[in-house]
């Protein structure tokens, strides 16, 4: 009989990284990264944060605040992008105030690096410039740490090279989120292997639940999703072991201005939230 020891998971060397009393590491409980898409008012990502809070307390889950301040990447040039730099960066600071608790927002251009550094805890590199070596140099000299979102056209393996170019620009405050491995029949396909594999580089893995499910382009001039999957493809990501878990959420995702499909309802969380603790307690019990 052969003992299934999953090596590329339970033998591996892994960084592990702290933001204030937050900890990313191999066999520690998921970090729920939460929050609207983007910045649609300071009221609405206020009233998304304290429920999030809230339920996150309850069940004993750490948790980081994430909305973005602009939506560069939208389908069409109508749509909704956010507030912006400067309004958006204030309403996070007045978030993280009142609700005390670190924020991720995504960078899109090398200069934005200093600016967002003085209020996010985390930069978040966005999939499609994960390649982006000025962007990545920037984010990396802030000394904060930076989660790259790994482009869907890139293989699980090629992100050391993304590694590297941080780690060459003199940091080790590394995340890798997993967003959907390729296209494939109108639908972002999501490959579990790549999760251990990314893990193998030696850094903390995050799954991105609710962007996997995306249709890219299947709402026309929008982008389609398949919200009903999200607890599905949670359940299998929190199997493999992940450190994180990124989820877009709404108080009424159908009304929300960036990714109103994939968006999961704050109402559904705290049931969610705790079948994915139970499965990460067996999963990661068993390899510590």
């Amino acid at each position: 009989m052969v003992d299934i020891d999953d090596m590329t998971y339970n033998n591996q060397t892994m960084q592990t990284i702290t933001i204030n009393k937050i900890t990313f590491s191999k066999n520690t409980p998921f970090v729920l990264i939460a929050g609207p898409c983007v910045i649609e008012s300071e009221e609405i990502c206020l009233a998304i944060g304290e429920r999030v809070k809230s339920i996150t307390e309850d069940l004993g889950i750490t948790y980081i605040f994430k909305a973005s301040f602009d939506k560069a990447n939208r389908t069409s040039i109508h749509s909704y992008r956010g507030p912006g730099l400067s309004e958006g960066l204030k309403i996070l600071s007045r978030i993280k105030e009142k609700l005390n608790i670190p924020i991720l927002t995504d960078i899109h251009e090398s200069q934005q690096a200093s600016a967002i550094a003085e209020i996010a805890d985390i930069l978040q590199i966005p999939a499609f410039l994960c390649r982006q070596t000025d962007l990545l140099v920037a984010a990396a000299k802030t000394g904060k740490i930076v989660n790259v979102k790994k482009g869907q056209f890139l293989s699980p393996g090629e992100v050391k090279s993304i590694i590297t170019k941080l780690e060459e620009s003199h940091t080790q405050n590394i995340l890798i989120t997993e967003r959907g491995t390729f296209f494939g029949y109108n639908r972002l396909v999501n490959d579990f292997t790549a999760i251990p594999e990314m893990q193998s580089f030696g850094y903390p893995v995050i799954y991105d639940a609710t962007h996997s499910v995306q249709m890219p382009g299947g709402g026309g001039d929008t982008t389609g999703g398949r919200r009903d999957m999200i607890p599905t493809l949670a359940r299998a990501a929190v199997a493999v072991g992940i450190q994180g878990l990124f989820m877009e959420v709404h108080i009424n995702p159908d009304e929300g201005l960036s990714d109103a499909a994939n968006m999961f309802p704050v109402d559904g969380l705290r049931d969610l939230l705790s079948e994915l603790q139970n499965i990460d307690k067996l999963v990661k019990g068993i390899h510590a």
